[in-house]
């Protein structure tokens, strides 16, 4: 694509150009064949974009894409006066890189019915449930989440350790399903995603909220601003947009949770609201909670639906909820729905069991958050007849403020748990621990009697199963369906479902 027709599709027109260090680019006839934010990924005849991030600065990698054949870059004001290749300088890099990846990709999200799942907790299994459900209804879907990626059918896990990608990938994704001949798209929007701009040229026809906790304030600093965060993806709900598809946009939201107040202003689409304790659109009633399975009964505007699924506990129940309001949205019948949800068998890393003939249960959760793991240890504590037990860090360089309340959740719910790494990070992962085990002596409980702290996450694990008995339940929480552990800047191959099995079968 002519670099002149790329610069054309940024809302905002580039500040400067600045030549190389031999010869001045002209915008009419250079030829970009293709775009890349990571210098080792440059083609030859490529656009490098350099990026600004939390660690690193792309503008420090411009020799490497000049070495790579860029034919130039592009990125925020630059103030040097030796340019290793010809360089764009633009306002707003990431709302650039969101706009060109678009534009290169021919806006493939104007050709699809697009769904965008926002919220703290839920997000990856209620992705799952509404693909789930596209699926059965016979509509070709993709899927982008933390966990996993699917295309037409075909699913692989994200092994990228980042729940939403950068911009260029996401295009570079909805461009392949629409090649592929699918029609809808289903990509987890986390507030990093919303406010870094990386879902920005989505035009999402569906937003759909789980709900909105304690998370990312290392990232957000308030708790103000990560709601804001999570309400730019209703604010990109646009009641003219029109994509031929048949679709009126629509807000689908939790009326059990704070972030129905919250979000509600800023939907300027018909809100279609879900929840269990209040009378919303799409309800839930006569719950029937089970250790093997969820029934449940689903009042609608127009009638209603029985639902019986292998998902366990009440959250999963709003999950339900949340994949249903939208799929039935879109106009995808009860029971068509009904029959999905009966199919679902989980999502990897989310109330997995683990299973080598133990005497115990061993379950592996990706809670992460004090309102994860509050749930999670809520649902287990009456199926467990012996003791309840758990394996938890918390991640370094990350939100701190919820570290002593997820020790004091523990230290009230459990009989006994063991504080262990997550991602430390460069942090000291005692200080971690430590800042951890604040919560759980605020409450009474004391190392060694009602908990321990193991560094080691495998160590951790070991010491775990070496107190088991005869109907106890462990849950390993945090790292879920996480391929890696990150030790300093290096990850390290790590799998809690792998590590289990090995203990078990060790023991």
């Amino acid at each position: 694509m002519r670099l002149e027709t790329l610069l054309a599709g940024l809302e905002q027109p580039p500040l400067a150009m600045h030549s190389g260090p031999e010869v001045e680019l002209d915008l009419t006839t250079a030829d970009i064949t293709s775009l890349a934010y990571d210098s080792r990924q440059v083609q030859p005849g490529g656009l490098f974009l350099a990026v600004p991030g939390e660690h690193t600065n792309g503008q420090r990698f411009l020799e490497d894409a000049a070495r790579r054949g860029a034919l130039a870059a592009l990125g925020p004001r630059n103030e040097s006066e030796k340019l290793p290749l010809p360089y764009v300088e633009v306002v707003e890099m990431r709302a650039a890189l969101a706009d060109l990846a678009c534009t290169f990709y021919g806006n493939p999200a104007q050709h699809l019915c697009t769904i965008g799942v926002t919220g703290t907790d839920g997000k990856t299994t209620t992705s799952n449930l509404i693909s789930t459900i596209l699926d059965a209804a016979g509509n070709r879907n993709g899927l982008m989440t933390t966990a996993n990626f699917k295309i037409s059918g075909q699913e692989w896990e994200n092994a990228s350790r980042q729940s939403t990608p950068e911009a260029l990938d996401i295009q570079q994704f909805l461009r392949r399903l629409l090649d592929e001949d699918a029609t809808h798209a289903v990509i987890e929007s986390t507030s990093h995603g919303l406010e870094l701009q990386r879902v920005r040229g989505c035009a999402f026809d569906i937003g759909v909220v789980t709900n909105i906790t304690h998370e990312h304030l290392d990232f957000h600093k308030t708790i103000e601003n990560y709601r804001r965060a999570k309400a730019r993806l209703f604010e990109m709900l646009d009641p003219e947009r029109d994509k031929g598809l048949g679709i009126a946009p629509a807000a689908i939201l939790n009326q059990d949770d704070v972030s129905y107040e919250v979000l509600k202003p800023y939907c300027r689409v018909p809100i279609l609201s879900y929840g269990i304790d209040t009378p919303a659109s799409v309800r839930a009633v006569d719950l029937r909670l089970g250790a093997e399975g969820t029934r449940f009964r689903t009042i609608l505007p127009d009638g209603e639906v029985e639902i019986d699924t292998r998902l366990v506990g009440r959250f999963n129940v709003s999950n339900c909820l949340a994949a249903i309001a939208a799929t039935y949205r879109l106009g995808i019948s009860p029971t068509v729905i009904a029959e999905a949800l009966a199919k679902v068998q989980g999502v990897t890393g989310r109330m997995e069991r683990i299973d080598e003939g133990q005497p115990f249960t061993v379950i592996v959760d990706y809670a992460h958050t004090p309102d994860s793991l509050e749930k999670v240890l809520n649902i287990l504590r009456p199926l467990t007849s012996g003791k309840l037990m758990a394996v938890f860090g918390s991640a370094g360089e990350r939100d701190r403020q919820k570290r002593p309340i997820m020790g004091r959740i523990a230290a009230q719910l459990t009989d006994f748990f063991v504080i262990t790494d997550e991602d430390p990070r460069d942090e000291d992962r005692w200080q971690i621990l430590q800042e951890i085990a604040e919560g759980a002596r605020s409450v009474g409980k004391d190392e060694g009697e009602g908990f321990l702290m193991v560094a080691d996450r495998r160590e951790a694990i070991a010491a775990a199963f070496a107190r088991a008995n005869q109907g106890d339940t462990i849950l390993l929480a945090g790292k879920g369906h996480e391929q890696s552990i990150i030790i300093g800047t290096t990850k390290m191959p790590w799998d809690d479902r792998r590590v289990a099995r090995e203990q078990l079968v060790k023991r």
